[in-house]
């Protein structure tokens, strides 16, 4: 059998073994707690790749000396799933530890459910995917939730050092040496993905010869050559996915053309050119708005280019379009304005339709009184005339506020404050 890879070799036997996750697993923390109480509830663990939720699953049933059974939603059968239950029924409670957790079909999740609810099993699931966004509310309802972050560069290296030194499970008998450099550039670049370290970490070990003096000596260019496909640490279909979309739109908001742009790197890192798309057609609209009324046009303009030229030269239209927003005026008094409108709607306060704007192009409108007395605007002067709109419950409603964030929406306050002005001289 081929040996198994370095990063599994290691996996934490104990709580105390965890690199990391002090805010989970530290003195007096939540899952530090149960350990304590030596009751262990059903949880799901999330958070990006290679941060050790599988392994810290495994961990905390092995410093309970709980049984476990691993398995993944995507593979695993129902049937599979009956076979741990008839275990746990037949020698009592089991931990199951579901990878994938998200990827659960209705069928599973039903099957699984009572067996939860009745701790017959201890729960834990493990996904990349933000719970709140992909687990069932049946599940989720019923588990603790914990975020484990992303391992910090010290964490990588403690991992690291740990790899070279452990002679049972590790590198140590290889006599390997790692240069200051090297063991920089695999922390750093592995963008706290423990995994994607040690898989890097041991390609480098076992690809590299001995030198005259038997030591396999790793320095900053096999580093790089080995962590060179390292593809950047971004789920596009992740909890993180969406972190790094709403930093996006906040950056713009906030007119930093800069954090803009860092967080599109991001994206277009992950090659994911339709949330993108989406993303700066929302921003086009609800954050610049009218104080730039071309942003709009502009936008879709531009993710039309990228789609069409693809990565890697998408990126210029997207880099275009991105400062352009961010340094755009902002102005989001459009669609509040809408929203003011809709809360009346939606709550009832709106009233009939004034007689004189309703249809009258049918026959018997006129005998109803539809249409009569309405002032064609273009017969007027400017091609403005006082008369009723809005309903007579709501007539003196006013929802749009006009605000001056750039030559177009001072045009338009201007035109606004003209009309009622008009309007009032008119009374």
């Amino acid at each position: 059998m081929a040996k198994q890879p370095l990063a599994y070799r290691l996996r934490p036997t104990h709580i105390e073994d965890i690199i990391g996750q002090q805010h989970l697993i530290g003195e007096g923390n939540m899952i530090r707690r149960m350990i304590d109480a030596n009751r262990l509830s059903s949880m799901i663990l999330y958070g990006p790749p290679g941060t050790g939720k599988t392994s810290m699953a495994m961990a905390l049933s092995a410093t309970l000396n709980l049984r476990y059974r691993l398995l993944n939603a995507v593979i695993d059968k129902k049937k599979d799933i009956e076979i741990v239950i008839e275990e746990a029924k037949m020698h009592g409670n089991l931990v199951v530890i579901m990878d994938e957790v998200h990827r659960l079909d209705k069928a599973k999740q039903d099957y699984l459910l009572p067996h939860v609810e009745s701790n017959l099993i201890t729960l834990i699931g493990c996904t990349t995917s933000n719970p709140y966004h992909a687990i069932n509310p049946a599940i989720r309802s019923r588990v603790h939730l914990f975020e484990l972050k992303a391992l910090t560069k010290k964490d990588v290296l403690i991992a690291i050092q740990r790899a070279i030194s452990d002679v049972d499970k590790g590198l140590g008998q290889l006599k390997v040496h790692v240069t200051e450099e090297a063991l920089g550039h695999f922390a750093e670049s592995s963008r706290g993905d423990l995994r994607a370290a040690l898989n890097g970490l041991e390609l480098a070990a076992y690809s590299t010869a001995k030198n005259s003096d038997n030591i396999i000596l790793i320095d900053l260019t096999v580093a790089e050559q080995c962590m060179q496909k390292k593809s950047f640490s971004h789920d596009k279909d992740g909890d993180h996915h969406y972190d790094v979309l709403s930093a996006l739109q906040k950056s713009i908001r906030g007119s930093d053309v800069d954090a803009a742009l860092h967080y599109l790197g991001r994206l277009i890192e992950a090659g994911d050119l339709d949330s993108i798309g989406r993303r700066l057609t929302v921003i086009a609209y609800e954050d610049i708005g009218l104080g730039n009324p071309q942003a709009g046009p502009r936008t879709l303009h531009a993710i039309e280019a990228a789609e069409r030229v693809g990565f890697p030269e998408a990126r210029i239209p997207l880099a275009t379009i991105t400062v352009e927003l961010a340094l755009s005026p902002k102005s989001n008094a459009a669609y509040k304005a809408l929203d003011h409108a809709l809360k009346d709607i939606r709550t009832m306060n709106t009233g009939e339709v004034p007689e004189h704007l309703k249809d009258s192009h049918y026959q018997g409108a006129k005998e109803m009184g539809h249409g009569i007395g309405y002032k064609y605007p273009h017969d007027y002067p400017n091609a403005r005339v006082k008369q009723q709109y809005l309903p007579d419950k709501i007539k003196h409603k006013s929802y749009y506020r006009p605000v001056e964030t750039g030559k177009f929406e001072r045009a338009l306050k201007q035109m606004h404050e003209q009309i009622k002005a008009l309007n009032k001289k008119s009374e």
